[in-house]
């Protein structure tokens, strides 16, 4: 029996289209996978294939008909030994053939009557409030004197609070984000320790199990591996072992990622890692005003909380509010730049390549929505579900390697909650899967570009 060619829907939001090329004629073979038309939508051009075998029998769209609604009848396919005759004897049956009878009560209903299941995804609820009321005085700040004016609040709020790291009493920090903080508390809350990560951060994790509030600052995140096994088995998991008897409120501080010229053992993104690992919180801003907000709520968490900082962006300025007690909650992403062309997500130092990336596409008429997530664990899957529904396309960001990124994770969610409403492969944009290199020229070429952004933006705009 002749099979209909009906018009496609090419994305979850397309009602009609513009049929605007025919690529095979009356009469010609079809096979599975063979490209038998080109659509036009408002939002791309695309390729239409063949999805059983035949001859092509009649052509009832011609091309470049405008407004063709989808699931309108385009074409007709013949199977073997059919001819056109059979297409006008198949649309008289049609058109003879009753309405099927619904099923009588004292009848089970088959796989053949009965209604397919509707599931739908539940809409996101995405969170969109302002960070802070209009009208706000801001003041341009530093990431490291936002930092340390968030840490040096919480400290005055509770006397439980208290930092130990290496070199932060006297030397005033490594990169001086505990600057003034040794004169304000004394030596008691502000601990000097040895060069030992896996001791220091065991005396935390045992602060914390006895009731203190400590903030354990490493160097770098790359040393932190020394301490992995007190931060993942002892932080971490104690409160599900103990049957919720025993937790440790703490956080896990220090600059991760790459620097500048500092080679593979000390430019490490650990953000994936720690991402995966139920029982502690995770993350990973990149303003000043998200500095001193996600610093306040780390302490006051009753979780451990790993708290990935960036040295390059230490010295960088931002607004920041002047608000007596200003926090930032857990798992609320931030939204900088509206657009309704693709939506890239990113956190952290790759909001820098996010953000430029945006403001170039822009220029060439691209409306990117940029989605800083600040928290990895929770993450606000919410947010990137609401944006990818409007854009249909979605890019992530990330200095980290790729197998298996922050994107990856990203991605799986897209395709679980929100495939139908994609109109291209999300494309994760990632560090260079090697170990970074020390040679200046070299480390540019691993990580991550702006233009590579750019790249993979015009790859899910078609443009």
């Amino acid at each position: 029996m002749p099979t209909q060619i009906l018009m496609p829907a090419l994305s979850p939001t397309m009602e009609e289209g513009t049929l605007a090329k025919w690529l095979v004629k009356e009469g010609d073979k079809v096979s599975s996978g063979d490209i038998l038309a080109e659509i036009e939508t408002d939002k791309a051009t695309m390729e239409f294939e063949a999805v059983d075998e035949g001859t092509l029998g009649k052509i009832l769209i011609a091309e470049g008909t405008e407004g063709v609604a989808v699931n309108t009848p385009i074409a007709v396919l013949l199977e073997e030994g059919e001819s056109a005759e059979d297409i006008d004897a198949a649309a008289k049956e049609a058109a003879e053939e009753p309405a099927s009878a619904p099923v009588p009560a004292d009848k089970e209903q088959s796989s053949e009557t009965a209604p397919a299941e509707s599931k739908q995804h539940p809409e996101p609820k995405a969170d969109r409030s302002p960070d802070w009321p209009e009208g706000t005085t801001l003041k341009q700040q530093t990431v490291r004197e936002a930092l340390r004016d968030g840490m040096a609040e919480e400290m005055r709020r509770d006397e439980k609070v208290f930092i130990m790291g290496e070199e932060v009493a006297e030397y005033q920090g490594a990169y001086k984000i505990t600057q003034g903080m040794l004169d304000e508390f004394g030596a008691k809350r502000v601990i000097d320790t040895p060069i030992t990560e896996h001791g220091f951060a065991g005396i935390g994790v045992g602060a914390a199990f006895g009731g203190l509030r400590p903030i354990v600052e490493f160097m770098t995140f790359n040393f932190a591996m020394q301490a992995i096994d007190q931060i993942i088995n002892s932080a971490a998991k104690t409160l599900y072992m103990s049957g919720g008897q025993m937790g440790a409120p703490m956080v896990f501080r220090g600059p991760n990622g790459a620097a500048a010229r500092v080679a593979a053992q000390h430019s490490q993104d650990y953000a994936a890692w720690y991402m995966q690992i139920p029982g502690l919180k995770v993350a990973m801003p990149y303003s000043a005003s998200d500095y001193k907000g996600l610093i306040k709520t780390a302490i006051r968490d009753p979780n451990p909380v790993i708290f990935l900082e960036n040295e390059i962006l230490y010295g960088r300025s931002f607004d920041v509010p002047e608000i007596e007690d200003y926090t930032v909650p857990f798992g609320k992403a931030r939204i900088w730049r509206e657009g309704d062309d693709v939506t890239i997500v990113s956190f952290g130092i790759g909001m820098s390549y996010a953000l430029e990336a945006a403001d170039r596409l822009a220029e060439e008429g691209i409306m990117a929505e940029v989605i800083d997530l600040r928290t990895l664990r929770p993450m606000d899957t919410d947010a990137i579900l609401a944006s990818v529904r409007k854009t249909n396309r979605c890019v992530t960001v990330e200095e980290g390697w790729p197998q298996p990124s922050v994107g990856s994770y990203i991605s799986s969610v897209i395709m679980q909650e929100a495939f139908d409403y994609l109109d291209a492969p999300v494309i994760n944009c990632t560090g260079k899967d090697v170990p970074m290199p020390y040679a200046a020229n070299l480390e540019k070429h691993a990580l991550v570009t702006t233009d590579e952004v750019i790249e993979a933006v015009k790859k899910v705009t078609y443009k």
